[in-house]
């Protein structure tokens, strides 16, 4: 252009440049627009005056309203208003995207707003675009708001200090993603890098210890509480000549650090690192400001969680024991898992305790409550149960014991605080303080099998039979630890054959995940039959961890598998994040004999040969229980009949199912009222599925016979002996040394399998009796 030669009109800057110029006046109520904005309107393309309603039925709806907010925003910042417009046609279908830049004011006294613009249409940009505006737009608003609320949810989420850097390490910002970022931390007087991104492994050694003194952006920030903004390299050698060579060689071309201040602290420092030019605006720092303020708060929630986890954990294991040494003939399986919020510790434990006599205890519990008061009246209960249990004691009076213990000390701690409260806040405060314990005592011979069980209000054993058969067994028991100190603790005495397996666990074990107690039992029941423990030894073996701890990979396996049933991902070999649907504690205690458990009781081998005559294993074709009732424990019959349910749980037939549990109660009632003694019962099912026998037997030692009657019509009792010699496949009384056994047997075929009745209606092993 030669010197004074004039510019030419704007009307024909904008023509050239497509662009068309409008104005608009909130108060009129009308919209001025040239003939180029008129024809990106969809009209005309000459000049024209539109009322409100005319313009807005050219715009999508929802562009309009964007208007209005961009507008207020803008003129509140003092800057351009920018936004784009979806243009629509007469059939509401959209025709083209237009983008609006204009300068809004406000009049006050007129209370309206006056605004002067250009429209030019445009294509959407492309994703991560740097660019330098100044202008306030609607999809730069929207963004913004939508990215701040994911961070701040994400961040608000994470648990860890390792899972706010990751969360950290993720964010992308819209319209400008860094590609390098790094958490500084402070150490006393030193600056640490504790997390980095975008950058290679042991990129951070030139920046980690060094001193808050050094002329470094972040030391800078963390000294001053201000932010710094680096936006070319010429920038950073201008400001920080001394430590520009450390971040020469990383090809960055702008660089943010902002302070992490938490509770009016700085705790250290985040950069945000560009590949590109950004010229950090207003809109693009009150981004970064505002995720280095949540960053902060995550942190330092994250921290106080880390050290709070680090206590508790370290608390209970402290108060958890190592399963020690092996013990002969038997293996030994544990797991404890903590409730999923709060305090992460409670009063569950288990123990292991070596006896005097050889033998050992093992010990499961459950105090009430998930808060540190539960953790240490678990200690201590613990530590007085190992101590009555070194003296000798048998498992009925180490749990008499126990409770007046935990009586005493929560009785002494109400006592000391009601001295300090008035009678009724006393009251209320005893009522809050009372706490109880659940407990189960089981002493348990290696050489023998055999387990003395006391139990003090808690879940009942459970036995894995070496055929995958699972059984709830039950056992006498008293109230809970701490209630009653005077209470009695009977004792449950019963064989563990060779093969199976005793569980013992918590009640969290079986009531979270939305179960109650016969849901979540079931729950546990299918685990305990579908595990395949020949499978688990063989994983469990190949990662090495059975070799290294010298365990039972069977049944650390199994330990595993109920946990898994609450808690989601094994947290005993698997890392990362569990699906967490605690709502109480968990511990579990598994116990097995080792042996094959493959002798056929039934008087038939259960092993195979191989072709070259090598035996094979197979699985047993024999399950039995036992199950004493005294005379004072009526109730235990209806246990009885669901403890034979249970055994015959895959029975072919559910009327022999139910023929058996009929003529069981008749063999135990028929002792509780005839005689004076304590009834035994003995259950035995053997043989291949569909062909098998069960046989049941019920030991008393009275010396009474008994004896077919013929009651009357309107007679309750004297039916059981012809019941049984109507339904049973085969029945008899066999005298013993004291006392007698009434048995009788039933056919899972249809009246004849690998079992013939031999004596049906017998008396006797040698079939002559007066029922013959």
């Amino acid at each position: 252009m030669r010197t004074g030669e004039s510019l030419p009109p704007v009307s024909d800057v904008l023509a050239s440049l497509a662009t068309g110029l409008w104005h608009g006046d909130t108060a009129a109520g009308l919209v001025t627009v040239d003939a180029e904005a008129a024809r990106l309107l969809g009209l005309p393309a000459a000049p024209a005056t539109l009322t409100e309603s005319q313009t807005r039925a050219r715009l999508h709806p929802v562009d309009w309203n964007e208007i209005t907010g961009v507008v207020q925003l803008a003129v509140a910042e003092g800057a351009l208003a920018e936004v784009r417009v979806r243009i629509m046609d007469e059939q509401g279908r959209i025709v083209r995207v237009v983008r609006s830049r204009s300068k809004p004011s406000y009049d006050p006294e007129r209370q309206a707003y006056k605004l002067i613009g250009t429209l030019q249409e445009v294509t959407e940009p492309a994703p991560g675009t740097p660019a330098g505006r100044s202008a306030v737009t609607g999809d730069w608003r929207r963004s913004r708001e939508a990215f701040l609320l994911d961070a701040g949810r994400a961040l608000a989420e994470a648990r860890s200090t390792q899972e706010v850097l990751r969360v950290a390490a993720g964010l992308s910002m819209p319209g400008f993603s860094p590609d390098g970022l790094a958490v500084f931390g402070v150490e006393g007087d030193w600056l640490n890098v504790i997390g980095h991104h975008g950058y290679r492994p042991g990129a951070d050694a030139a920046f980690t210890h060094m001193p808050l003194t050094t002329k470094y952006p972040a030391a800078d920030v963390v000294r001053t509480g201000r932010s710094v903004y680096l936006s070319s390299p010429d920038d950073y050698r201008t400001r920080y000549p001394a430590t520009w060579p450390l971040a020469a060689h990383f090809g960055r071309r702008s660089w943010a650090f902002l302070p992490l201040t938490a509770a009016g602290r700085t705790m250290g420092a985040w950069m945000a690192a560009f590949s590109y030019p950004v010229a950090f605006t207003p809109d693009e720092r009150a981004v970064l400001t505002t995720v280095a303020r949540m960053l902060a708060q995550a942190l330092s929630r994250a921290g106080a969680a880390d050290s709070q986890r680090e206590l508790t954990e370290g608390l209970q294991r402290s108060m958890l024991p190592s399963l020690g040494p092996e013990i002969p003939g038997m293996s030994v399986a544990a797991r404890y898992i903590p409730t999923g919020g709060g305090l992460q510790v409670g009063g569950d434990w288990y123990d292991l305790i070596p006896l005097p006599t050889g033998r050992f205890a093992l010990v499961i519990g459950d105090v009430q409550g998930h808060d540190v008061r539960a953790a240490g009246l678990m200690g201590q209960l613990r530590i007085a149960l190992r101590a009555y249990a070194a003296e000798g004691h048998r498992p009925d009076a180490v749990l008499s014991r126990a409770s007046r213990f935990l009586h005493g000390i929560t009785r002494d701690t109400r006592d000391t605080r009601d001295t300090q409260n008035t009678q009724d806040d006393a009251h209320d405060e005893q009522q809050t303080d009372l706490r109880f314990a659940t407990c189960l005592y089981a002493e348990a011979d290696p050489a023998t099998g055999l387990l003395e069980v006391a139990r003090a209000g808690h879940p009942e054993p459970v036995i894995r039979m070496a055929d995958g058969t699972v059984l709830m067994r039950p056992t006498a028991g008293g109230p809970p630890l701490g209630i009653d100190p005077d209470a009695d603790y009977p004792t449950t005495r019963f064989t563990l054959p060779p093969g199976e397996t005793l569980m013992l666990c918590t009640d969290g074990l079986i009531e979270t995940g939305g179960h109650d107690v016969d849901s979540g039992w079931q729950r546990i029941r299918t685990i305990l039959e579908d595990y395949d423990p020949e499978s688990a030894t063989a994983a469990y073996d190949a990662d090495g961890s059975g070799a290294l701890a010298g365990r039972d990979g069977a049944l650390e396996g199994l330990a595993d598998a109920l946990v898994q049933a609450v808690h989601g991902p094994s947290s005993h070999h698997t890392t990362g994040t569990l699906t967490d649907r605690r709502e109480d504690d968990i511990a579990v205690l598994l116990l097995r004999r080792s042996g094959d458990g493959l002798t056929d009781l039934c008087g038939s081998a259960s092993d195979s040969v191989s072709d070259s005559g090598t035996p094979l294993a197979v699985r047993p074709r024999v399950r039995r229980t036992l199950l004493s009732v005294a005379q004072d424990e009526p109730e235990r019959i209806a246990e009885a009949r669901r403890h034979l349910r249970a055994l015959l749980h895959d029975w072919a037939s559910a009327e022999q199912i139910d023929s058996a549990v009929l003529l069981l109660s008749e063999l135990l009632t028929n002792v509780l009222v005839h005689t004076d003694a304590d009834a035994l019962l003995l259950a035995e099912v053997c043989g291949e599925k569909r062909e098998r026998r069960l046989r049941v037997e019920v030991t008393d030692a009275g010396d009474d016979l008994p004896h077919k009657r013929r009651p009357g019509e309107l007679a309750s009792s004297g039916r059981g002996l012809m019941l049984i010699e109507l339904i049973a496949d085969a029945w008899g009384v066999d005298p013993r040394g004291e006392g007698k056994s009434i048995w009788f047997e039933l056919y899972e075929s249809d009246g004849a399998g690998s079992y013939e009745p031999d004596g049906t209606g017998t008396y006797g092993s040698d079939g002559a009796g007066p029922y013959g």
